[in-house]
């Protein structure tokens, strides 16, 4: 198979780079960010996003972590405890590795709204998934702390190890 840039025949080994999330456009970020803005229970909601500056040897690459939603019954709440992976108030979808057949397996939603919890999670899928890692750079930049409210979006300098 004959390897060619432009038309131009290239020649030697090619070592491929990471293989990146095909990217979507705003348009399909933002029903999935409404349907949480509609929730009278969501007050906030956000994520930090960044490039880190050392990855044990591996590439540093941009990307979205640490989504996190305040609720009308989290007003008291650290924002580690709002974190989508173990969210107080929102409930969860239990689960474990089963060694055996080596995949992760779930048990029914614990909490009490299940739609609301589906809600958030594609939120935290669509924005750390990859596929908007292009949009929510441009928006917003790179070390960012990104805060959504219904009146508005804060985005505050974040400052990582």
């Amino acid at each position: 198979m004959t390897t060619n840039f432009l038309g131009i025949p290239i020649n030697g080994d090619i070592t491929r780079g990471e293989t990146r999330v095909e990217q979507k456009p705003i348009e399909e970020l933002q029903p999935i960010l409404q349907a949480v803005l509609d929730d009278p229970t969501i007050v906030e909601f956000g994520w930090r996003q960044y490039t880190p500056y050392f990855n044990d040897g591996e590439p540093c690459t941009f990307g979205v972590h640490g989504t996190w939603v305040r609720t009308t019954a989290d007003e008291d709440a650290d924002q580690d405890e709002l974190e989508m992976w173990g969210h107080r108030s929102l409930g969860k979808v239990p689960g474990d590795f089963n060694e055996q057949t080596r995949k992760w397996e779930t048990r029914p939603y614990e909490g009490p709204d299940e739609a609301r919890y589906h809600r958030c999670k594609a939120l935290e899928a669509a924005v750390e998934g990859g596929a908007f890692e292009n949009v929510l750079l441009d928006a917003f930049g790179d070390h960012a702390n990104i805060t959504v409210r219904r009146d508005g979006i804060e985005v505050e300098f974040y400052d990582h190890d």
